[in-house]
């Protein structure tokens, strides 16, 4: 019988990626699955307006459930609607992106095991894997936009600009993960080999906090 798993789905690479390999695997996805804070009303992963997500969703022709979540009741919510999901979409289990950093290990086989799925991570590797994968991705013909540079670590000047090979070369030139899995940069997915069709977005400005450069996108 075909396995069914629900993907956490921040709108970026990773999650694409996951993704890819879980369709190239014969595993169904029959859910995607976004937190977005009621205090802010935009995703929790990368601050997105969640109409972004929505279009992502209709280009891949898979369902988006919002969970609503309170800061400070985040797991316990997650749980709560996860739970509902396995009998909604009959899941086996949930996937997630994460590459190696143990706490969102943890965190994603404890979520899981509270709501009776399984979790998976097809992407766990180590931090030397990075550099491959970060061209695995780009060899796969997905468009990726960075939109959020952590500004200790990272120019604003890399807003905007796609994953690419001239991407790759000059993140090698720095301390930065190739994949960001340590926050350095975020990305959003407009296009790809399974969109129906690329995701229109328009270019904003440039929103500054203590710990980042964000930029704004629209549709």
């Amino acid at each position: 019988m075909t396995k069914r798993y629900a993907l956490s789905w921040s709108g970026g690479k990773d999650c694409m990626m996951v993704f890819h390999l879980l369709k190239n695997q014969g595993i169904e996805i029959p859910c995607l699955v976004t937190t977005a804070p009621i205090e802010t009303g935009r995703t929790f992963g990368h601050d997105e307006k969640m109409e972004l997500i929505e279009a992502q969703s209709r280009a891949l022709g898979v369902p988006v459930h919002f969970i609503r979540c309170r800061y400070d009741e985040y797991t316990a919510d997650f749980i709560s609607d996860l739970t509902v999901l396995k009998k909604t979409f009959s899941l086996d289990g949930i996937a997630y992106g994460d590459i190696y950093t143990d706490a969102h290990f943890e965190w994603g086989e404890n979520t899981a095991s509270a709501a009776g799925v399984k979790a998976m991570f097809p992407l766990r590797g180590n931090p030397s894997d990075t550099p491959a994968m970060l061209g695995q991705f780009i060899e796969t013909g997905y468009k990726a936009m960075i939109i959020r540079v952590r500004r200790s670590v990272m120019d604003p000047s890399y807003l905007g600009r796609n994953l690419d090979a001239l991407f790759a070369t000059d993140i090698a030139q720095t301390t930065c993960c190739p994949m960001g899995e340590n926050g350095e940069f975020h990305t959003f997915v407009y296009d790809g080999p399974l969109f129906s069709e690329p995701v229109s977005i328009q270019k904003g400005g440039i929103i500054e906090s203590d710990a980042s450069f964000r930029l704004e996108l629209f549709i």
